[in-house]
């Protein structure tokens, strides 16, 4: 008996830190494909880290908002990508200036998350599964008070959108 419940404690804890999807606002994802899923019922973004320094990024597909020149940016084949365009964007650092980075933080949502050794704060693991991003019917119309570095599906125009503090940008493949 000691054994069994030995057993059942290991696997109810092993249940807990394996996250293999995750639903924000919601009570499941709508499907098997998706890591990580936000609920479509609210006006409301994911906000992506604020990066001050991004010269020790080094993982293709990390998604940040760069504080140098305020834009959303990508890294892709090493080279970071511009999804802002506009050069007017701003963004409030105040909060954050005073606060010490705690280099460890990290979530992994995956199958294989309590090995998972990619670089990065919150990173989605599994090869074949996918994030759905917060969806929003005209962002620029319904978010009231956007944050720089938000980012959504617009529902309406069918496309990424992102802000950079300042505008909305809007990207279409």
């Amino acid at each position: 008996m000691k054994k069994r419940t030995i057993t059942l404690i290991a696997a109810l804890f092993a249940t807990v830190l394996v996250k293999s999807q995750v639903a924000v606002g919601k009570q499941s994802v709508s499907n098997s494909s998706i890591s990580m899923e936000f609920a479509d019922t609210e006006n409301r973004g994911m906000i992506l880290p604020y990066v001050e320094d991004k010269s020790g990024i080094t993982e293709n597909g990390t998604i940040i908002f760069d504080t140098t020149d305020h834009k959303v940016k990508y890294l892709k084949n090493n080279v970071w990508f511009d999804l802002s365009v506009d050069t007017t964007g701003a963004a409030d650092l105040a909060i954050q200036t005073s606060k010490t980075e705690n280099t460890g933080a990290k979530t992994v949502i995956g199958s294989n998350g309590a090995s998972d050794t990619t670089n990065g704060i919150l990173v989605l693991s599994d090869t074949n599964k996918a994030m759905v991003l917060p969806k929003v019917a005209s962002p620029q119309l319904n978010i009231i008070n956007p944050a720089a570095g938000m980012m959504v599906y617009d529902t309406t125009s069918r496309q990424l959108a992102v802000y950079n503090g300042t505008v909305w940008s809007f990207w279409k493949p």
